[in-house]
């Protein structure tokens, strides 16, 4: 298990360093693919920011160059911060602090945390990193016996991380998406509902929250596939009918033909009713999870669209 200590790390390069967009590729896309690498979105007027900031530092320095740390000051790089909001990356608020490996965002947080918490979210990406998986013993137990389809198992055990760990959101999760694989919608929101305010934005829980979403409407496009194919044969312009039938093809776990469907309405007016076609694709891209291959191709995708 690799543990970050207070003790003082190895002499070597400063693994702290200020990023921009002019290097943002350089310093933690392709760094990424050899170390995780953390980004800091600040700004000079975000009182928390000056809290954290100093925290991070101290966390990632600790690491021993296990990770290293670019922030990015918001304000200063608007261009990189309006091409990775447009991506899906949340950063209408700061701090926002964005976890890189491999080239692509494994975790996120927002907000100010406390050093431990900081410490335990990068032994999870130092975790992730070295080809385990994150959190603790009862959490790898729970998610093998979900995969293993012993979802009975697998929702005791997320129940009983919960009472130790009563502030885990891979925890609920975990439980919420027992419920759904149990096809109790209502339980399941129940859950995400029950968690604390101070993981109930996470990304883990989100996505579980978007995925419910989709499944309500996607029930109901379903039933109009032929309706929806009809409108666009009589008129490819027709974006309503586009998103719909993408809904409907998520709906049916056709999670490629889905995002090419909104990928073909933004290339045809990507501003159509506030960019409609754009926000349901990042909503696509939520519920399946970052690392989902549909969302790194249809991002990839949508990145040659807005940037070309």
């Amino acid at each position: 298990m690799q543990v970050i200590s207070d003790m003082q790390p190895p002499a070597g390069p400063d693994p702290v360093m200020d990023g921009d967009q002019k290097t943002f590729m350089q310093d933690v896309v392709q760094a990424s693919r050899e170390v995780p690498i953390l980004v800091d979105f600040w700004a000079t007027w975000c009182g928390p920011c000056k809290t954290l900031t100093p925290a991070l530092e101290k966390v990632v320095r600790s690491a021993g160059g296990r990770v290293r740390l670019v922030k990015i000051d918001i304000d200063q790089n608007r261009q990189l911060v309006q091409q990775l909001v447009q991506m899906g990356l949340p950063l209408q608020s700061v701090p926002t602090v964005a976890a890189f490996w491999q080239g692509q965002i494994a975790d996120i947080f927002q907000g100010a945390l406390p050093e431990s918490e900081l410490r335990r979210f990068v032994e999870a990406l130092l975790k992730m990193a070295g080809g385990q998986m994150p959190g603790a013993d009862l959490l790898a137990e729970a998610e093998t016996a979900l995969e293993e389809g012993d979802v009975q198992t697998a929702a005791e055990i997320f129940a009983a991380l919960i009472e130790q760990e009563p502030e885990n959101p891979k925890a609920y999760a975990g439980l919420a998406r027992c419920m759904l694989a149990l096809d109790q919608e209502e339980q399941a929101l129940a859950v995400l509902d029950g968690a604390p305010e101070k993981i109930a934005a996470h990304a883990d829980l989100t996505a579980i929250r978007s995925q419910i979403e989709l499944a309500a409407a996607g029930r109901e496009a379903q039933s109009k596939f032929g309706e929806f194919e009809a409108r666009l044969a009589a008129d490819p312009d027709d974006h309503a009918a586009r998103i719909d039938l993408a809904v409907a093809l998520n709906a049916a776990d056709r999670r490629e033909d889905a995002a090419e469907q909104l990928l073909e309405a933004i290339r045809r007016d990507r501003v159509w009713n506030e960019e409609a076609a754009r926000k349901q694709l990042l909503k696509f891209f939520e519920a399946w999870g970052f690392m989902d291959p549909a969302s790194v191709k249809g991002r990839r995708a949508l990145s040659a669209i807005l940037f070309k």
